[in-house]
Order: C-alpha cells, then structure tokens, then sequence
C-alpha cells in the first residue's frame, strides 16, 4: 500500500480530524445552529489575524479574496503600486487591470524582495497612488516579504496596504493591527489545513471607509452585503457549509496548539528542509526563505517536471514544482499546516531518490541527515 503525502504548497493536507468536521450531516445556513457556528468562528478569525475587525469569509479561492480586496477599495483609474517578484505578486497587476487600474509595477528578481526603501522612493514619485498591493509569502519563489515594513512606509500616504498572506496567515508571524496593514487576505487551502474554497478577507477601518467610494463593479465579492448579513449573524449567500465545518475545527486546533508555537515550528521545519536541500546540491532559490514554503534550485540537467511527477508515481509523495519562468527549474517543499518533521525527513529522503533515477548522483542519506542535524540544533 501506498501512501499518499502531499507537501505542495497548496493545497495542503487535511487533518483526519478536520475531515470528520466536514462530512458531518448540513446544518440550515439561516438556523440558530448555524449562526452559533458562524459566531464562534468569527471570533477565532480575528484571533488568527491578530484584529478586532470582523474578518469576512467568501466562497471561493484566494484568488476570490484578492478579487474583492480590489473592487471594494479602488476605482478604474486609480493607480496602485503593485510589488511583484512572483507569480502572485504579477496575479495582483493582472486582477488591478481587469477593473481599468493604473499599475506601476515595482518588480524584483523572481526569488529577490523589494525593499521598503525602494517602495518609498516609488511612492514619492507617484504621490496620487490609492494602494500598494504587496504579497506577504511568494508562494512560487519561497520568498518572505516586509510586510511591516512596507506598513510603516504606507502609513505616511493616503494610500492602502493591500495584502496577499494566502501562504502565511497560520504558519508565519502576522499581526494586522499593529503592523497596521489595511487590507489583508487569505485563503484555506495552505496553513489552514482545509481543502480549497474559501477565502478570507479582513479590511481596516480606514479601508472600509473606501467601500462606498469605490466605482469598480461588484455583486458576489461586494463586502457591503458581507458585512450587513455579518452584522445580522449570517452570510450574504449561501456559504460552502461543509467547509465552514471544517474551518471551525482546523481553528480549534490551530488554537490549542498556540500560534506562536506554530509559527516557531514552522521555522525548524523550514531550517530543516533547507539544510537537507542544500545538502542535496539543490541550494534555496531565494535570498529571504518563507518559513511556510522551501523552493530550491535544481541542477540544468534536472527535469524538474519530470522529477515532480516521478515522485508522485513511484512513492506517492506531492511536491510543487516550478511556475511561469521557473516551471522546470525548481521544485517546492511546503512545511506549512498538517505537516510535521517526519514529512520533511520523508520528503527529502524521496527527492534524493528520485534525483538519483535521474541521474544526478547524491551521497546516500546526506539530506536527511543535514535536516536531522538543523533539527538538533533548532529544537
């Protein structure tokens, strides 16, 4: 028998407990029972995101929450800043032109960040900019973004910080009021241990003052109605219940165990996977690793693609490969969520297997062994 792991960085895996959650029998989305749900929820979310705003919870990706972070705050016409050095990064520049924006894209090298300094020389030159739109973890690069940084450096516009922490919230230090982030969203496919579907979005006050003034269309993604049905105890539409029910659970748990001992595990976790990549000949592909995501590079002679679906076929193990300009080049190691330190021992144990099918020669163990040791040293 074989035994599937998935280590992609989204989606990630699904707790049995959180899976139990969701085929419970549907509840009436308009019933009290429900409405409890909703509530205790609510007040869990905030707690995650580290705010008293309520934080509104959509049926669809985090592409969907994206979406709404930028037709309920901005209009066509208005330029934004949109920091780009990923595939996530460029999906905020594509998403602000569909609605007519004007983007002034500040971009790095894909695996490089972009300094706060740099965003506040932009932003001098572009004084009527209305909004940065910033990605807190680059999920196609492994990149950790300032985003606190780039608060302080917003904080001093009229403009709004927009963020993407889709591959953060849960599993890297993220605090919106004190950092002072405006717009912040999120999906529940990654640290969340759910399956897709659901996208999280939590804004400002100073950032809900622009719903009104906003001319972008909207109708599914309009915050107004998700925050009238919020303050009447309910949802605008009928939400996706079974993943209600899970997302109660996974934050239940995420809870219990604490998220500043999430968030430190997820570091050891990260040092670890790096160590034993690196001891792999596959060195870290970017200068400011996530602690939620390892990407590595991969040598010219390595099909990446091929290599990806190799593990998948021989040893049932998921990884991420490579997106856009790095399909082929790199490969992804997710240590976010339902993930512990037998998953990264067992994935770098499969990724010198299979860089050895390929071809690429490595001394047996050395991975494992570089992560066992960071291990040691970071417990």
């Amino acid at each position: 028998m074989k035994k599937l792991r998935l280590l992609t960085p989204g989606p990630t895996e699904v707790p049995p407990e959180v899976l139990a959650a969701m085929a419970a029998p549907i509840i009436h989305h308009r019933s009290a029972p429900a409405r409890e749900r909703f509530a205790r929820v609510q007040e869990m979310l905030r707690r995650l995101f580290f705010t008293r705003r309520p934080v509104h919870v959509l049926t669809g990706s985090g592409t969907a929450g994206m979406e709404a972070a930028v037709v309920n705050h901005f209009s066509p016409g208005e330029e934004v800043i949109v920091i780009q050095a990923g595939k996530f990064g460029r999906r905020w520049g594509e998403i602000a032109r569909a609605y007519g924006l004007t983007v002034q894209a500040l971009e790095a090298e894909w695996g490089e960040v972009v300094p706060a300094e740099q965003l506040a020389q932009v932003m001098a030159n572009h004084p009527r900019c209305r909004g940065v739109l910033a990605t807190h973890v680059e999920t196609s690069t492994g990149t950790l973004f300032d985003v606190r940084a780039f608060a302080e450096v917003v904080d001093r516009s009229e403009a709004l910080l927009v963020v993407d922490a889709v591959a953060s919230l849960g599993a890297v230090a993220f605090n919106m009021d004190d950092w002072g982030v405006d717009v912040a969203v999120s999906a529940s496919q990654k640290a969340l241990m759910l399956p897709p579907g659901l996208a999280l979005v939590c804004a400002s006050e100073r950032a809900e003052k622009r719903w009104e003034q906003a001319q972008s269309a909207r109708f599914y993604l309009d915050l107004r109605a998700s925050r009238r049905a919020m303050d009447g105890g309910g949802t605008a539409f009928t939400p996706a219940l079974s993943l209600w029910a899970g997302l109660e659970k996974a934050l239940e748990m995420i809870h219990a165990q604490g998220l500043e001992n999430i968030w430190r595990e997820t570091e050891r976790l990260a040092a670890a996977a790096r160590a034993g990549v690196s001891a792999l000949g596959l060195p870290p592909l970017s200068q400011s690793p996530a602690p939620s995501v390892t990407a590595a590079r991969l040598p010219d002679a390595v099909d990446g693609r091929r290599l990806v679906e190799l593990l998948q076929e021989r040893l049932g193990l998921y990884l991420g490969g490579g997106q856009d300009q790095l399909a082929g080049r790199i490969v992804r190691i997710s240590h976010m969520g339902a993930c512990d330190r037998l998953d990264v021992l067992a994935a770098l144990a499969a990724l010198e297997a299979g860089l050895a099918e390929l071809g690429r020669a490595v001394a047996p163990g050395a991975g494992v062994a570089a992560a066992v040791g960071a291990f040691a040293t970071g417990a």
